[in-house]
C-alpha cells in the first residue's frame, strides 16, 4: 500500500522537483525562483508529485503540476486539494484559478471561466488566448456588500459618538462660561461693597 503525504517544498526538494519539471516540459529555472508556491506529495520519503500555488490578493492560482509516477497523480491530487483548502481559507482566498485542465479539477468544481469571471481575474495572470479554469469558493460580491454595510454602520456611528462629544464639550463650556460670569459679577459686586465701606 502506497504512504503519501503532502507538505510545502523546500529546498531540499530542488532536485527531484527539476526531474518532474524538465518530464512535464516546464522551466526548471524559472520556476526554481518561485519555489515557495509549491507543495509536494512524497512517497516514503521521495518527492513524486508538485503543484505550485499562488496566492495574490484574494485570489489563488493552481499551476504547474507534475508528477514523476502518474499512478499516484489521482491520490496526489486529493492530497493537493485538501491543502489548497486549507490555505485559501487561512489567506482569506476568494476565487481559485488554474490552466490545468485535468477532469480531476473539474470534478472538484472547477469551470471554465465566462466573460464575467475572467473580468475577476488578476491583470498578473492575463495571457492571450488561455483557457482559464476557476473556483469561486466564497461570493465576493456579497462578502463586499456586507464589509460595505458594515462600514457604512461603522461610520454612523463615528459620526453620532463624535457629535455627541461635541455636544458635551459644548455643555461644559457653557458651564465654564456661566461660572466664570457669577464669579466675575460676585467680585464685582465685592469690590462695589468694599470701595463703599472705605468711603464710610
Amino acid at each position: 500500500m502506497q504512504s503519501l503525504s503532502a507538505r510545502r517544498a523546500t529546498v531540499d526538494d530542488l532536485v527531484p522537483l527539476k526531474a518532474i519539471w524538465e518530464s512535464m516540459r516546464l522551466p526548471p529555472d524559472i520556476l526554481e525562483s518561485r519555489l515557495t508556491e509549491f507543495q509536494v506529495v512524497e512517497r516514503d520519503g521521495e518527492v513524486v508529485g508538485a503543484l505550485g500555488f499562488q496566492i495574490l490578493r484574494t485570489a489563488a492560482l493552481l499551476h504547474s503540476e507534475g508528477y514523476s509516477d502518474f499512478s499516484v497523480a489521482d491520490a496526489a491530487r486529493q492530497l493537493f486539494w485538501d491543502r489548497i483548502q486549507t490555505l485559501a481559507s487561512s489567506h482569506g482566498v476568494f476565487r481559485l484559478w488554474t490552466l490545468e485542465d485535468s477532469p480531476y479539477w473539474v470534478r472538484w468544481g472547477f469551470q471554465p471561466a465566462d466573460a464575467d469571471a475572467l473580468a475577476r481575474l488578476p491583470e498578473e495572470w492575463k495571457s492571450a488566448e488561455e483557457k482559464w479554469f476557476t473556483l469561486e469558493l466564497k461570493n465576493e460580491a456579497v462578502i463586499n456588500a456586507a464589509l460595505s454595510t458594515q462600514f457604512a454602520g461603522f461610520s454612523a456611528s463615528e459620526k453620532k459618538s463624535a457629535e455627541e462629544t461635541q455636544a458635551n464639550a459644548k455643555f461644559i463650556i457653557n458651564i465654564i462660561t456661566v461660572i466664570c460670569f457669577v464669579i466675575f459679577f460676585l467680585c464685582l459686586g465685592l469690590a462695589g461693597w468694599l470701595l463703599m465701606r472705605r468711603h464710610h
